[in-house]
């Protein structure tokens, strides 16, 4: 039976590029999934698998997010009391942190505990960060096949990052003249800076691995 899929629309994010390249990364993988977008709190309660996208400011997007009062608690009883798995790419993995550091202090979604912070200047350091990059994942459902740390291209969009709290929440880094957070985890909880959607066939199978994984 085919798994319901929800890419939560909360206006912000490449939302057809991300259902399209799950609809992809699925038929490859020989997964049966039905991929929707979705802003309705219904959808994302019945939903056996959820993606939160985000682009630009991470005040923004908590602000689409909060814009139905029925999202967050639907979410948060999807993915903490349910158990059901959770990816969220770029500004949506930024969410998870208990607050963001955006001009002004904003309130994040608090799952992951750590804070979005603007990435430090740097002579050598462009911001925003913009490109591909190799990203060195600890073993678990992001990382590649492979014994021990494995290591892929991909592509990157931010000013800001995220600084979990506890290292043992990093589940991959990139060198982008300093170590940079590109994962992280908690039990049934995904977050990648980087836009698998974007990162040709290293995304897919990054996608495929997140259908496939059963927490």
């Amino acid at each position: 039976m085919a798994e319901n899929v929800v890419v939560i629309d909360c206006g912000s994010g490449n939302l057809r590029s991300v259902e399209k390249a799950l609809q992809r990364a699925a038929r490859e993988a020989g997964i049966a999934a039905h991929i929707a977008v979705s802003g309705d709190a219904a959808a994302i309660a019945g939903a056996d698998r959820i993606i939160l996208p985000g682009v630009g400011a991470f005040a923004a997007c908590m602000a689409g997010l909060e814009e139905n009062p029925e999202i967050i608690p639907a979410l948060e009883h999807s993915v903490l009391v349910e158990g059901r798995p959770f990816l969220g790419i770029c500004v949506g993995m930024q969410m998870l942190a208990g607050r963001g550091l955006e001009f002004e202090e904003i309130q994040g979604l608090g799952w992951v505990p750590g804070e979005t912070r603007r990435l430090d200047p740097a002579p050598e350091r462009r911001i925003p960060h913009v490109g591909w990059n190799d990203v060195h994942f600890e073993p678990g459902p992001l990382a590649p096949p492979g014994d021990g740390q494995a290591s892929d291209d991909y592509y990157f969009v931010h000013s800001f990052h995220f600084v979990p709290e506890n290292r043992a929440f990093v589940a991959g880094v990139c060198d982008y003249f300093g170590e940079v957070v590109a994962a992280v985890q908690r039990d049934n909880i995904l977050g990648v800076q980087f836009h698998p959607e974007k990162s040709q066939a290293a995304g897919l199978a990054l996608l495929a691995r997140f259908l496939a994984w059963r927490p």
